[in-house]
């Protein structure tokens, strides 16, 4: 991050400026909070993100005293310039909770989706890899080598053209689950993080 800019950042008459924190690697959004000019800069020196305490009236590093510190890999502004979203990879829950976002409450009952599942099915995952063999299947099969999980891929490939092939939709819906968890763990297994899949899948696309 390089080149910072804040000549169309419209700041309020008390100088800041909202902040959403989002994860690059699920798309949640983990908080928000201020910012000014002063703390943009030090989040463009630091790498991390810094903002504003209009509580304590101070500038805040975040995650200085629990470690829980976001990295910033991209700051953008919204149309209207009065607000900034801050695309970060977090060192550990952003929720002083211990949630990993503060948006953890649903008021409004059960969501008809969740396009950030994958991402904290991932995260949850890397978890798993350093459990016991004996009470984690994805451990158990990490532990087994890239051969066998690579098997495992092919396998539930099969089983997903079989299902688009015969137009049997439950079987799709259940296979397809299976093949994109076992894509992610093989993944894992090679140490290959999900934010370089996404670029390469980024890398492809030709909007229209």
């Amino acid at each position: 991050m390089a080149n910072l800019d804040l000549k169309d950042v419209k700041f309020d008459p008390q100088g800041l400026v909202p902040v959403v924190a989002q994860d690059s690697t699920s798309g949640e959004v983990l908080m928000l909070a201020y910012g000014n000019a002063e703390s943009l800069a030090e989040t463009e020196r630091t790498g991390e993100l810094v903002l504003y305490s209009r509580s304590r009236k101070e500038i805040w590093h975040k995650g200085e005293t629990s470690g829980n510190r976001l990295k910033v890999t991209e700051l953008r502004i919204d149309c209207d310039g009065d607000a900034i979203l801050a695309i970060v990879e977090p060192l550990g829950p952003a929720c002083h909770t211990g949630n990993w976002s503060c948006f953890y409450r649903n008021i409004l009952g059960e969501p008809a989706g969740d396009g950030t599942f994958l991402g904290r099915l991932w995260r949850y995952l890397l978890k798993r890899k350093g459990a016991s063999s004996e009470e984690s299947y994805t451990a158990r099969l990490i532990s087994k080598g890239p051969l066998r999980t690579g098997q495992k891929v092919g396998e539930e490939g099969v089983e997903v053209a079989i299902a688009t092939a015969t137009k049997d939709r439950e079987a799709l819906v259940r296979e397809a689950a299976d093949l994109i968890y076992h894509l992610l763990v093989a993944l894992i297994s090679l140490d290959v993080p999900l934010n370089e899949l996404w670029r390469e899948l980024r890398s492809r696309h030709r909007p229209a």
